[in-house]
């Protein structure tokens, strides 16, 4: 038997302390919902209920994750997508919110939608210090990293978007008479603050008539009687897909010709303007930052083209046409890029700190020009939208790419 080398048995001790250490470096820094293999993710939808049509958002979520990991993940860790339904019921948004950070164990909570449900978990969120990231609402309320620094929003925010009419109303039709229809919850009087603070003390004598509805509500052809017969010749709608489908099929119905604007979350070709009745909604005017896949300018756009493969591959049942699609695709590139910038540190605060310091993000589905900008003074990813018309079965772009910062 050859005799030991105890200097061999000392550098190859040394060898493999060296390589522990190498691999307890190499290892990840977590917070629940995140190890070497696995990102978990939480998520809350409408899959039920008077909102249910934007349920679309959190399928296309799935698969568009569903792809990431068939890529082999960000930094080699599988998403773990785990989508709840609350029915667009407050209530229910806080059970599932406790569920999936109390025994799911979730890193973060993305994407839920609704200003409601949002704010029934908002507090709760930031108590929690798990991070609410780009919820799919664009209350004003959202970007306030001071008072809420564990939450996020991700679109344009509603104030921003009924300024942008007032601006448009005030410059080209000075003497309007206005009625608005809103949601009477914190959606609703979000975008109704921004169309007043964009009228102005002198603007809003143009207001003749406001009228709001209740989401438990069947219909709201009551209100459009009301809002007609209140002599307004502009109209701004402030409503879900249901009412506002609702309300274009009814103002056709009666022979109601206002200039419609109708608030961009509900903007969706399949999910508004088809149930509505295409010939109903000719003229309509709203707002996107977001491709219309059915529009057929973008028909060889590259976005479009690699937005199509995914769904082919991925979501093959998706309803081409409709307008949250694209949105559950742009916003799921954003989640991936904040979660690639995070590295080895998947720790909560680390995916906030990057959430807070995206700089000229572009993602794919986006409109030209529109980038994705955050600071951790400034909680609003998007800032910048185009006035859009209804033309036969799609929307028109007309106009420039406006800040949604018109105030200054």
């Amino acid at each position: 038997m050859p005799a030991f080398d105890w200097r061999w048995g000392a550098l190859s001790a040394a060898l493999v302390i060296a390589a522990a250490t190498s691999a307890t470096l190499a290892k990840g820094k977590y917070d629940p919902g995140a190890t070497d293999t696995e990102i978990k993710i939480g998520n809350i939808m409408p899959y039920s209920g008077p909102a249910s049509s934007y349920s679309v958002i959190g399928k296309t979520e799935a698969a568009y994750f569903n792809k990431i990991n068939a890529e082999g993940g960000i930094n080699g860790r599988k998403i773990n997508f785990i989508s709840y339904d609350d029915g667009y019921t407050p209530p229910k948004t806080v059970e599932q919110a406790r569920k999936l950070v109390e025994s799911d164990d979730v890193l973060l909570i993305f994407n839920s939608l609704g200003t409601p449900p949002n704010s029934a978990i908002h507090k709760y969120m930031n108590q929690k210090k798990v991070p609410q990231l780009f919820v799919a609402t664009g209350a004003t309320k959202w970007n306030d990293p001071k008072n809420f620094p564990w939450t996020m929003g991700w679109q344009p925010s509603y104030q921003s978007e009924t300024q942008i009419y007032a601006k448009y109303i005030l410059k080209n039709m000075p003497n309007a008479k206005i009625a608005v229809l809103y949601q009477n919850d914190d959606y609703g009087k979000d975008y109704l603050k921004g169309l007043k603070d964009g009228l102005g003390t002198k603007g809003l004598k143009m207001i003749v008539a406001e009228d709001s509805y209740e989401t438990t509500e069947p219909t709201i052809d009551s209100h459009i009687l009301k809002l007609k017969a209140s002599g307004a010749d502009v109209f701004v709608d402030l409503s879900i897909p249901k009412f506002a489908a609702q309300a274009i099929r009814k103002m056709a119905e009666i022979g109601w010709k206002p200039t419609h604007f109708l608030n961009s979350v509900s903007a969706s070709v399949s999910a508004t303007m088809k149930p509505a009745g295409f010939d109903n909604g000719q003229g309509v005017i709203s707002a996107q930052y977001l491709k219309d896949p059915t529009d057929p300018q973008w028909k060889n756009d590259p976005d479009i083209k690699a937005w199509n493969a995914f769904l082919d591959k991925y979501y093959p049942d998706a309803n081409r046409s409709d307008a949250f699609v694209i949105y559950g695709y742009a916003v799921s590139q954003t989640m991936v890029q904040v979660l690639k910038q995070c590295g080895d540190d998947l720790t909560r605060a680390n995916v906030m700190k990057q959430a807070a310091n995206l700089h000229d993000v572009v993602v794919a589905g986006l409109l030209p020009g529109v980038k994705i900008n955050t600071s951790p003074t400034d909680f609003a990813p998007l800032s910048q939208l185009q006035l859009i018309r209804f033309k036969g079965q799609t929307w028109e772009r007309f106009g420039d790419i406006i800040s949604s910062d018109v105030s200054n």
